[in-house]
């Protein structure tokens, strides 16, 4: 038989009218009443409330303060997480914030308001709710596995991801991580890296996408001193330098035609020639690439080289988006959370009621670094101990407010589509327009209609 179980509230008073009108005014809780400190730290140790009034004028010494405070101390020593609310006398102002500051949760004015007093511990049961299930949820953080040296989750589809890294680890092959913008790449190459016998030579990360083609040789494969205008030195690309451990090439999508030939020769020979020089150097270097983009599509329409293809994707690994990952959009958030919280905001403590739901349904197309943002967004801004949906700016949408005409729906889902396609894309025209199907022009007009512009 289920039994809905009232939580307990202790009433510590010696005035018997005033715990017969307490009672019959609580009936939402199991009132439970103390008329010393002896009964009250009793009842604390047997029931556990999760609530206590407490008069601070307790005998046998009811016109002083020594008792109350005695028993609040022993409360808050044996139940620390209990919310204990004092009563202050005429007069006793004092006492009261004296005990606030002595780590009571609030106080009430005698003669009691009921109304007032109903308030108070109303909000008291709801604070120790929320502080009890943060708990539980911080008590969950043994669930978190920490994969690949850095890489926090729990969810069985990134075990299976990690687990493939850390067989091809220690092999030579190259590696190609396949997965939207945001699902955490780069932090997956570092642990191959790590993972390797390569981790005593160097990790070098480049980003091709955000190199202007002109200047993406020279990241790349470096440059003798004279070779172009403002080549002051001889300078050793990104290849050479991790020369003994790993290069990782982010967005291998966007290298152009023309220097995908220049890579597939160091590939097949392991051998590099700096701009302005005929001069072979032999690098052994790893390489480690991802992208977001359909490889195959691409190759299909001409803009990637097939044979450079199969050299770089000898093991290929997809990356499940953050959605996908069970259970990894509530971890991480409590992950960080911890941190910010530590850095910028240390009052913010947990999660109000219906955060975590709000973070668990919510679709992320920016995936982990969508929620990190979020999360970081929040906590510097939040005002209060815990996070809400609000905060993140997840509430959940009001029904009523749709639109009701069809040009309304198809222009809200036109915007839902179009800063979907460039959170995946980072903002990325191309990328973002070959997502949803349409041409460049076609996209800038959207954009500018709705005044979506990156």
């Amino acid at each position: 038989m289920n039994m809905h179980v009232k939580p307990k509230l202790l009433i510590v008073e010696d005035d018997e009218g005033l715990q017969r009108q307490l009672r019959w005014a609580y009936d939402d809780y199991e009132v439970l009443v103390a008329s010393d400190r002896g009964a009250a730290i009793d009842m604390v140790r047997a029931a556990e409330p999760a609530v206590v009034t407490l008069d601070l004028g307790l005998p046998p010494d009811p016109d002083g303060v020594s008792e109350g405070f005695a028993a609040l101390e022993t409360i808050l020593s044996l139940k620390p997480e209990t919310k204990v609310i004092v009563a202050s006398g005429h007069g006793a102002r004092e006492s009261a914030l004296r005990a606030i500051a002595s780590g009571a949760y609030d106080f009430y004015q005698k003669p009691v308001d009921i109304d007032q007093l109903g308030l108070i511990v109303r909000r008291a049961f709801q604070l120790h709710g929320i502080e009890v299930e943060n708990r539980r949820l911080e008590n969950q953080v043994g669930d978190e596995r920490t994969v690949l040296g850095t890489m926090v989750t729990a969810a069985p589809e990134m075990a299976k991801v990690a687990r493939t890294i850390e067989r091809v680890a220690n092999t030579n092959v190259s590696v190609m991580l396949l997965g939207a913008s945001g699902t955490g790449k780069e932090l997956l190459a570092r642990g191959l890296h790590q993972a390797s016998a390569r981790r005593s030579g160097g990790f070098v990360a480049i980003n091709c996408a955000a190199i202007p083609e002109n200047l993406l040789e020279a990241e790349l494969f470096g440059y003798e001193k004279g070779a172009f205008t403002g080549a002051i030195k001889t300078t050793e690309g990104k290849i050479e330098l991790a020369h003994g451990g790993t290069l990782f090439l982010d967005e291998i999508g966007d290298v152009p035609l023309a220097l995908q030939v220049k890579l597939l020769r160091f590939l097949q020979e392991r051998v590099i020639e700096r701009i302005g020089s005929r001069k072979p150097i032999p690098v052994d270097t790893r390489i480690v690439c991802a992208t977001h983009q359909d490889l195959e599509a691409m190759i299909a329409a001409g803009t990637f080289r097939e044979d450079l293809y199969y050299r770089l994707a000898e093991i290929v690994v997809r990356i499940p988006a953050l959605a996908e990952r069970h259970g990894d959009p509530a971890l991480l958030a409590k992950h960080f959370l911890a941190r910010f919280a530590r850095e910028m905001n240390p009052q913010v403590k947990g999660f109000a009621p219906g955060a975590l739901a709000a973070i668990e349904t919510w679709p992320w197309p920016g995936n982990i670094r969508e929620l990190e943002n979020r999360m970081k967004r929040a906590v510097i801004m939040a005002e209060g101990r815990f996070i809400s949906a609000e905060d993140l700016d997840l509430a959940a949408p009001d029904e009523t407010a749709l639109p009701v005409n069809l040009k309304s729906v198809r222009e809200e889902a036109d915007r839902r589509a179009i800063r979907k396609a460039l959170a995946q894309t980072e903002n990325n025209i191309s990328g973002a327009a070959k997502l949803l199907g349409i041409s460049r022009p076609t996209l800038y007009d959207l954009l500018k209609q709705y005044g979506l512009q990156p």
